[in-house]
């Protein structure tokens, strides 16, 4: 999720930096590729990629295929 999220943030600022729109002096280019990559970063550590009622998974799987 946080993968699309990130290719969106990147498009957008494709879109801006290719049309040479402004969106102040605090937001710009920079600052999107930044936020991208940050969700990049926590989709790639696992953030937002936990299943409701699956805890636990690889150790679990790991402890039933050895018995």
């Amino acid at each position: 999720m946080l993968a699309i999220v990130a290719a969106v943030v990147l498009g957008l600022a494709l879109i801006l930096d290719l049309a040479n729109v402004g969106l102040g002096s605090t937001i710009d280019l920079f600052t999107f590729v930044i936020v991208a990559l940050l969700l990049m970063a926590l989709h790639l550590g696992g953030v937002g990629s936990h299943l409701s009622g699956r805890t636990g998974g690889w150790y679990r799987n790991r402890r039933r295929s050895r018995v």
